[in-house]
């Protein structure tokens, strides 16, 4: 055993916790991948093209097969419909199965027709929802072909000017729709409700906060929860705590990872605010080891949302997956018991500091020793890098 395993064993024991539990931990826990972060992509203003993007949803799995190689942790990708539509999803499947992955959630798109201009689901035009809404029960069937558990809805309905449109009245028409795909949903499918703050529309959003979310999952009923997009809120929101909230009612049923600096910037998780991931983590940690929370803990779906514009996008997918795992790697290593007491005395420089030791640790020798466990490289980012598949892909012209 080398030196630094000694340290961990040491550190670990000193906080009354058990390497080979948190080594499960880390083995344990899957990211979702999604099919659009390996295609091109941008902003509103450019879309820098690369060359090699894959051209179809089995290139688009090609290259995330790559991810889960390397990581070990990525075993699921998210598909968008229309940008996914295709023939036969059962060959889909089957080819995904080959690859040794699975399709993860199925995302409906409902903000890129022109007739969506003024909203898709709450529309004014009766018409224009009832397209809408068979949009969605078809990403539902979908989700039954490809044995897929969840729908990742997210509606950019909003409007720009005040008395554009009735609040009230949209939140009907947007009840009606998301009621009538929860009966089109089999048991053990979830839709999960995103919301976000602001973008494209930027007066009013119909689901605007995690609270509003919230409401329309108590709607639907048991099938619906709640998806947290990291950069869907308001600057200097406190994730942590509506993560908290989320999960002590049972609700949280999601996550989209990514970073932002001021809007949707859809950076690298963890490239701006790895504290603020670590103390999301912290929570989720907590909710998993605590029998009240850790029925919902153990359901929530990790998924990965980001553009990658100009970033090479296997190797930014990698570096999120990595970023993710030493965020949760530290909050496994949170003393707990220490905590508790400092908490339970009003200690507050103390409970600060346990928190802080935390987050100042390298967790990344835990991380490589993990990786060998796994019988994978200890250095992911590094091993595809040197497998030749970066200039391999530029063969798809």
């Amino acid at each position: 055993m080398s030196g630094d395993s000694l340290n961990w064993e040491r550190s670990l024991r000193e906080k009354g916790l058990d390497l080979r539990k948190v080594k499960g931990r880390v083995k344990g826990f899957r990211i979702e991948t999604p099919s659009w972060g390996y295609a091109d992509s941008g902003t509103r203003f450019k879309v820098f093209k690369q060359q090699g993007m894959p051209r179809t949803l089995e290139e688009k799995l090609e290259d995330a097969g790559q991810v889960h190689k390397f990581t070990g942790v990525c075993p699921t990708v998210a598909i968008h419909i229309p940008w996914d539509k295709c023939d036969d999803y059962g060959k889909a499947k089957a080819f995904a199965k080959d690859l040794g992955l699975a399709i993860g959630a199925v995302n409906p798109n409902v903000f890129q027709e022109p007739e969506y201009m003024l909203g898709s689901v709450v529309n004014p035009d009766a018409g224009v929802r009832r397209r809408a809404t068979e949009h969605l029960l078809e990403c539902a069937g979908i989700a039954r072909l490809t044995g897929s558990r969840d729908l990742s809805l997210w509606m950019s309905d909003g409007t720009n000017y005040p008395g554009q449109a009735d609040f009230r009245q949209r939140k009907a028409w947007m009840e009606e729709s998301l009621i009538e795909l929860d009966k089109a949903m089999d048991d053990g499918m979830r839709m999960l409700i995103e919301y976000k703050t602001f973008e494209p529309s930027f007066y009013h959003t119909d689901i605007a906060d995690w609270g509003m979310a919230y409401v329309f999952a108590g709607k639907v009923g048991d099938k619906a929860e709640v998806l947290v997009d990291l950069g869907h809120h308001p600057l200097g929101s406190n994730i942590e705590h509506i993560v908290a909230f989320l999960l002590d009612e049972g609700k949280l049923g999601g996550f989209h990872f990514n970073n932002k600096k001021y809007a949707d910037d859809d950076l690298i998780v963890g490239s701006v605010n790895p504290y603020e991931l670590f103390l999301i983590f912290t929570e989720l940690v907590k909710a998993e080891d605590d029998p009240a929370t850790s029925g919902c803990a153990g359901r929530i779906a990790y998924m990965i949302d980001q553009s990658h514009c100009i970033e090479p996008k296997i190797p930014a997918m990698i570096r999120s997956v990595l970023n993710i795992q030493e965020a949760h790697a530290k909050a496994l290593l949170v003393d707990r018991g220490r905590l508790a007491e400092a908490q339970g005395k009003g200690d507050v420089l103390a409970a600060e500091a346990c928190v802080k030791d935390a987050f100042d640790t390298d967790v990344r020798p835990l991380l490589a020793e993990v990786r060998e466990e796994m019988g994978i490289d200890p250095d992911p980012m590094g091993a595809y890098l040197r497998s030749g598949y970066e200039k391999g892909k530029l063969a798809r012209g």
